[in-house]
C-alpha cells in the first residue's frame, strides 16, 4: 500500500487530505535533508548570499534553503552565492542542495583549470582566468608583471554560483554594479554570467595596456644612445609574464563564442547579444597578446644584434692596440739579442733613432686605425 492509503487508514482523512499530508510531510522532509547538507559544511567560504526577485534584492538572511526554495517557487528569482575556496566539506552540501555535477564541483574545488565551458543537464560551469598587473617601480629579471586567480561559474534556471580563487578579482563591485541596473538583472543568472565576462574581459584589456607600458620602456632602454647595455633577463621576464597572460586569455575565445552563438537552455538570445560584444573585446586582447610577443621577439633579436656588434667594436679596439703594441715590440726585440756584432749598435744617434722609428710606425698605425673607426 501507499504511503497516501497508509496515511488515509490510520487519520481517517480523504484521498486528496492525505495526498496533500504527504506532499507536505515530503517537502518538510526535503527541507531537513537540505538544511543539513547546506547549512551546517557552508563555513567561511561563503562571502555573500542573496536572492533576487524581478532585478531587485529581496531583504533577507544568510539562510540558503530557504533562498533557494522561494527562487524556485518563483518564475523570476534567482539565488547569487559567492564562494572563495572553498574546501570539499563546505561545497558538498552546496553540491547536493543544487544537484552540481561530481565534476564539476571538484574543478571548482580544485582550481588551476584552463577556461572552459561545460553543460552539464541544465546547468552551465564556466571557467575564467583572472589577472590584475602587479605595480612594480622598475621591471627586473625577477620582476612579477601579471598575477592570475580563477573564477569558477555554476548558472542553473534559479542560481549562479561563483566560486573565486585567489587574492584578486572581487565581484562586490561587480554585484553593486549589477544591482544598480535593475533592468538587467531581471533578465536572470544569464546576465550574471555576462557581467562576470564582461568584468573578466574588460581586466584583460587593462592588464594589456598596463604590459605595453613596461614593453615600450624596455624597447626605449635597448635603443637608447646611453651606452648602458640592457639586462635581457628583463625580456625573458616580459615574455614569461606575456604567456601567462595568453594562457588565461586565448583558451577563453572558444567558449565566449559558444555563448555568444550556440543554442544554450540557460542562455536566452537576448544574452546572446551582449556575450558578442564581450567576444569582440576577447578577440582585441588575444590580438594585443600576440603583437606583443611578436614585438619582444623583435626586441630581443634587436639586443642580441646590439651585442653582437658592441662584441666586434671591442675586438677590432682590442686587435687595433695588440697592433700598435707589436711595433715596439718587434723593434725592441731585435735590438734586444745579444749579438757581438750588430749594424748601429755602436753609432751615436742609434738609441734616438730606434725611438724616432718606433713612435713614427705608432703614429701612422693610430692614424690608419682611427680613419676606418677601429679606435
Amino acid at each position: 500500500m501507499s504511503m497516501a492509503g497508509n496515511l488515509r487508514k490510520v487519520t481517517g482523512l480523504d484521498k486528496v487530505g492525505g495526498l496533500r499530508k504527504v506532499a507536505r510531510l515530503a517537502r518538510r522532509r526535503t527541507r531537513v535533508d537540505l538544511s543539513h547538507h547546506a547549512r551546517s559544511p557552508l563555513g567561511s567560504a561563503v562571502v555573500n548570499c542573496v536572492r533576487y526577485q524581478d532585478g531587485v534584492r529581496v531583504p533577507g538572511g544568510r539562510d540558503l534553503v530557504e533562498s533557494v526554495e522561494q527562487a524556485r517557487k518563483s518564475d523570476r528569482g534567482f539565488v547569487w552565492l559567492g564562494l572563495h575556496e572553498p574546501t570539499d566539506d563546505e561545497f558538498a552540501g552546496i553540491a547536493d542542495l543544487f544537484d552540481l555535477h561530481p565534476l564539476a564541483v571538484e574543478d571548482a574545488v580544485e582550481a588551476h583549470q584552463r577556461p572552459k565551458l561545460e553543460r552539464y543537464g541544465d546547468t552551465l560551469f564556466a571557467v575564467f582566468k583572472t589577472v590584475c598587473y602587479v605595480e612594480h617601480k622598475e621591471l627586473t629579471a625577477t620582476s612579477e608583471v601579471v598575477n592570475t586567480g580563477e573564477i569558477m561559474v555554476f548558472v542553473g534556471p534559479a542560481f549562479v554560483i561563483t566560486v573565486r580563487h585567489g587574492r584578486h578579482g572581487s565581484l562586490g563591485p561587480l554585484r553593486e554594479d549589477l544591482e544598480s541596473r535593475p533592468k538587467q538583472l531581471a533578465k536572470g543568472p544569464a546576465a550574471v554570467l555576462h557581467a562576470i565576462a564582461d568584468h573578466v574581459v574588460d581586466d584583460y584589456l587593462h592588464v594589456t595596456d598596463a604590459v605595453q607600458e613596461d614593453i615600450d620602456q624596455v624597447e626605449s632602454d635597448v635603443f637608447a644612445e646611453t651606452g648602458v647595455r640592457v639586462d635581457p633577463g628583463r625580456i625573458y621576464q616580459l615574455k614569461r609574464e606575456l604567456l601567462e597572460l595568453k594562457r588565461a586569455v586565448a583558451p577563453l575565445y572558444r567558449p565566449v563564442q559558444e555563448l555568444a552563438t550556440q543554442p544554450i537552455r540557460v542562455i536566452g538570445p537576448e544574452i546572446q547579444t551582449y556575450f558578442r560584444d564581450v567576444s569582440d573585446h576577447l578577440l582585441r586582447a588575444t590580438e594585443q597578446i600576440a603583437a606583443f610577443d611578436e614585438l619582444l621577439n623583435s626586441i630581443l633579436q634587436a639586443h642580441l644584434a646590439q651585442v653582437s656588434v658592441a662584441q666586434n667594436e671591442d675586438m677590432r679596439k682590442i686587435t687595433a692596440w695588440a697592433a700598435l703594441i707589436a711595433v715596439p715590440t718587434m723593434v725592441t726585440g731585435v735590438y734586444g739579442m745579444n749579438f757581438k756584432h750588430m749594424p748601429e749598435l755602436g753609432w751615436t744617434f742609434g738609441y734616438p733613432m730606434v725611438l724616432v722609428v718606433i713612435a713614427v710606425g705608432c703614429l701612422v698605425l693610430y692614424r690608419g686605425f682611427k680613419r676606418n673607426g677601429w679606435l
